[in-house]
């Protein structure tokens, strides 16, 4: 990895990481499910450490979901997810209400969505995309087991990442379903033509909340 300050021939800060062949999940899919699931506990074990007392904290992620009210009520009625409402609002409140992260705050990279990961040979092969990280509660990453991974292997994900307990289960769930309906509204806004908006996403997100709401 290399650092590059502003110069006259280029003036922005830059940086040369190393190469991960394949393509970001929203353009592609995992088949290797159980392997995916390994891979992303096994990056998420060794990103979760203590974050230095200098390290950067964002008031949107990384917080307690009660925290997060207002966006979760923005999207929701932006998304206006019909049948499952109630189903999706039941989620969310239960993660409002369950205690607080009560560790030390631990890097989070704060943004795992599809476009943020790179699979290739049917699974993970990368995760891009720090401009987020920040300390916090870890439940903002533990959101990718609904978010990324294929149905029925939350579990495994779980039980291979080994430090979450049923409070962090329930924030990250209610997290989850946040990123699914901010997936739905990219995807709304991209097939309605708006700036910004990305039509692949819509079903991404759909897909991502189905899972949420059966819970695997």
């Amino acid at each position: 990895m290399r650092f590059g300050a502003p110069s006259e021939r280029f003036p922005k800060h830059w940086t040369v990481m190393t190469w991960v062949p394949g393509e970001p999940l929203d353009h592609g899919s995992i088949s290797r499910g159980r392997h995916a699931a390994d891979a992303l506990a096994g990056f998420l074990r060794a990103l979760h450490e203590e974050a230095p007392a200098e390290a950067p904290a964002a008031s949107d992620r990384g917080t307690h979901p009660r925290n997060c009210t207002d966006g979760f009520a923005d999207l929701f009625r932006a998304v206006a997810p019909g049948d499952i409402a109630d189903e999706v609002r039941a989620v969310w409140a239960d993660a409002v209400a369950a205690p607080e992260w009560d560790g030390p705050p631990v890097w989070v990279h704060g943004d795992l969505h599809p476009a943020n990961v790179v699979v290739s040979h049917g699974t993970l092969s990368g995760i891009v995309d720090f401009g987020d990280m920040c300390a916090g509660d870890p439940a903002w990453d533990l959101a990718a087991a609904w978010v990324l991974l294929p149905e029925g292997t939350a579990p495994r994900f779980f039980d291979s990442y080994a430090r979450a307990d049923d409070a962090a289960i329930r924030r990250a769930r209610g997290l989850a379903a946040l990123k699914s309906l901010f997936l739905m509204l990219m995807g709304q806004n991209g097939d309605r033509g708006l700036p910004g908006g990305k039509p692949h996403w819509g079903p991404a997100g759909r897909a991502a909340l189905a899972r949420v709401l059966k819970g695997v």
